[in-house]
């Protein structure tokens, strides 16, 4: 019996993904937002995000919704990460973070997702799109206390 070939279905897989049309996003509550900050956590000791927001061990990640992969000016992106096509959207973010060497062979992330489960991307990817808007703006920093 020969071996099949499954790279074609697996690259049907992935543009299937990649072409799924994205409705707007529902506005998520405080609590999926905070969970999302939660989870976003691993992700900080390498991707940046917020008004101070640049490059580091990754990519800095406001405005990451419809941007190209491999596109921010501040970072040395891999070559296959530049030659990748992707669009960042719900669909594509969720499927990178789950398996980015699947989506990206040869992307330089080396983030293993174990134990994030749909409800936790979908938490993280809410708490991303806070920082969504002109690329840097995120619910401002409450001012600070008075009577001191």
């Amino acid at each position: 019996m020969g071996t099949m070939n499954t790279r074609p279905l697996f690259l049907a897989t992935l543009l299937g993904i990649w072409m799924v049309p994205t409705a707007p996003a529902a506005e998520p509550s405080a609590q999926q937002v905070q969970s999302g900050k939660t989870a976003f956590v691993p992700c900080a000791s390498c991707h940046q995000v917020g008004r101070s927001a640049r490059a580091a061990f990754g990519p800095q990640l406001n405005a990451l919704f419809g941007r190209r992969a491999g596109s921010t000016t501040d970072y040395r992106y891999s070559a296959a990460m530049k030659r990748s096509g992707i669009v960042w959207t719900e669909q594509t973010l969720a499927a990178y973070i789950r398996d980015p060497q699947a989506v990206v062979p040869g992307t330089s992330m080396r983030f293993v997702s174990y134990g994030y489960s749909d409800r936790k991307i979908a938490d993280l990817l809410a708490y991303l799109r806070t920082y969504q808007a002109a690329g840097l703006s995120a619910p401002a920093p409450a001012p600070p206390a008075s009577g001191r």
